[in-house]
This record gives C-alpha cells, sequence and structure tokens, in this order.
C-alpha cells in the first residue's frame, strides 16, 4: 500500500481535506489526524484509520474564536475569559455544539470540544478553510501520541495520504480539556496548560479526569498513551526482583539509576526542567519499542505545572 507523503503544501493539504481526505497536521501539543468535522464521511475515516471506538468523542479544531462561535450554542463567561486569554494554545474548551456538528465527532454527546491550535502552519490551513478540522492524536487508538512527522509516518502512513509537517511538536502532551457544569469549571483531562494557570484567569477549578468508559472528553480512558511494552511506575526493585536488569528499560526524568545499564536508560530533562520532559515524553516511550527490553520502569516528575499532565499520561500507560 501507498505511505503518505510528507511536505510542507497546504494547498495541497486544503485540497484534500476540501475532497473528504484525511491530513496529518501539527500543533504545538501532538500531531492531529485531521478531516473536515462537518463530513460524516470523512470523520469516519478517523475512527477507522485509528481504530478508535465510537464511544471517544474527537476535538474540532478551529481558526478563531469566530469559527468557535460559529460551531457552539453558547459561551459561558469562563470559556469566554480562558479562550481570550490562553487562545491559540494548549485548551480545548467542552461547549453546547450546534446541530450541525455530527453526533459521530461528539459521539452523541450534546457538547463539543474545541481548540485554537497554536502552530503557524496549522493556523495557516485552517484561516483557509471553510470548515472546522475534526483531529484526534494521530496514532492508533491508545498507543503513544506522535511528536513529529516520522513518528505519524511509521504508524499510520498507509492510512492516509499527506503528513503536513511542520517539524517537532513545541509542547509534547496533549491540551488540557476544560467543560463547564453549573456555573463551574471542570478539568476532564489534563494537559499543556496547566491548572495553576487556569486558576489564575478564572479562579478555583474541579477536576473529573477519573478513568471512564463512557468519557466526556477524550483522553479519559484507563488505558491510553501506552507503548506496546509494559510500563510499571512502582519501585525499581520490585522489577528487578522479576527481570534482570538488562531486559528493564529506564524512563527517568533527570538522573539515571544505578543496577540498569546506561544504555537501557532514557533521561526525559538532564536539566531537570518539567517542560523539556514534557516535549520528549512521548518520544522517549516510543523509542523503548525499538529496544530489547521487556519492561519500562518510568519514574514519575515533579506534581506540579505540566508535570501533572505527564504524571497523568504515566498512569494511563501503565494501566493493564
Amino acid at each position: 500500500m501507498t505511505m503518505a507523503a510528507i511536505g510542507t503544501d497546504i494547498r495541497l493539504a486544503k485540497q484534500l481535506l476540501t475532497d473528504g481526505e484525511l491530513v496529518a497536521i501539527p500543533t504545538e501539543t501532538v500531531y492531529g489526524l485531521a478531516a473536515n468535522a462537518m463530513d460524516v464521511r470523512a470523520v469516519t475515516k478517523i475512527f477507522l484509520a485509528k481504530n478508535r471506538p465510537a464511544f471517544d468523542p474527537l476535538i474540532v479544531h478551529v481558526g478563531s474564536l469566530v469559527q468557535a462561535r460559529s460551531i457552539t450554542r453558547a459561551w459561558p463567561s469562563a470559556a469566554e475569559v480562558l479562550a481570550t486569554k490562553f487562545w491559540p494554545g494548549p485548551l480545548t474548551l467542552v461547549l453546547p455544539k450546534i446541530e450541525r456538528v455530527p453526533d459521530l465527532v461528539t459521539s452523541g454527546l450534546d457538547t463539543v470540544g474545541v481548540r485554537c491550535p497554536n502552530h503557524p502552519v496549522t493556523l495557516s490551513l485552517l484561516s483557509s478553510l471553510d470548515f472546522p478540522l475534526a483531529a484526534p492524536s494521530a496514532n492508533p487508538f491508545g498507543y503513544v501520541s506522535p511528536t513529529t512527522a516520522d513518528h505519524v509516518q511509521k504508524q499510520l502512513g498507509e492510512q492516509l495520504p499527506y503528513i503536513l509537517d511542520g517539524g517537532p511538536c513545541r509542547v509534547g502532551v496533549e491540551s488540557t480539556i476544560v467543560g463547564f457544569e453549573q456555573n463551574r469549571v471542570i478539568v476532564y483531562r489534563l494537559g499543556g496548560l496547566d491548572i495553576e494557570t487556569i486558576e489564575d484567569a478564572v479562579g478555583p477549578v474541579s477536576t473529573q479526569t477519573n478513568f471512564s468508559s463512557n468519557p466526556k472528553a477524550p483522553g479519559q480512558l484507563s488505558s491510553h498513551y501506552a507503548p506496546g511494552k509494559q510500563v510499571f511506575l512502582g519501585a525499581l526493585n520490585e522489577v528487578l526482583t522479576t527481570y534482570p536488569p538488562e531486559k528493564v528499560g529506564v524512563l527517568a526524568f533527570s538522573n539515571p539509576v544505578g543496577q540498569v545499564p546506561s544504555t537501557n536508560q532514557i533521561i526525559l530533562s538532564p536539566e531537570g526542567r518539567i517542560e523539556e520532559a514534557a516535549q520528549q515524553l512521548f518520544a522517549a516511550l516510543r523509542q523503548f519499542d525499538q529496544m530489547d527490553v521487556s519492561i519500562i520502569w518510568a519514574e514519575t516528575v515533579p506534581n506540579r505545572g505540566i508535570g501533572r499532565a505527564i504524571n497523568d499520561r504515566l498512569r494511563r500507560a501503565s494501566h493493564r
């Protein structure tokens, strides 16, 4: 089967999307698998390519606040504040949808997740289109999200005609998802915009990121973001009682550990920077799939700022 072409031709991407085809697009968080959000047949191709269950809703990407308003019915004041302050950026808002947004996009919910991505290539593409783009991460369902065009090619290259290359993703973990219920601001998914920053803008927020088989937003399933090998978050000694050191991969935050060969260790940020760790996380998990190890021992990072999102992804990756 023909593999996807990789390039920077926005006009070609526009034509393919207008024709109902899939195109992988870069964002500041991860690469997305995009289709015309208003075309049910095109959106169906996303679910088929990813092998994604229909009960997991998609995020709709828009080029402006005006376009976001055109597909939603209501805007709480807190949503207005957040969109004005943090768009374009790694923030998805869950809002009541207009009827024209297909139920397939929202998994039958009467709300839709909307975001304006902060990437010049995709913003240019979105501004050239007269429809928004449904775009979950461009990887097989449940696997590690892609942060380069090459990641998309290796996983889904046979499933789509074109990958729009925008370089490595700057943030590296998915957007934070925020909803609004009975005048409360609720975080459904931890992500690239940290809770402290959101609370500085709108006051205290609640979190509902618990695992769910009937999610209100993407990224709430218990097993997600997982590489092909088991991820373990307990004590390293527990792993070493079952596996020899040469069969253990170590994903460490800033310092290597003893007992395991250095060739089996990946350090997310030698300088201890949480933002760098987020940028490297998914690429590191992928790298272990190419290594001769049987299990990945992962160290959590400081649980503050975007570190909360990293630890959330590690917990879901380790869930079996």
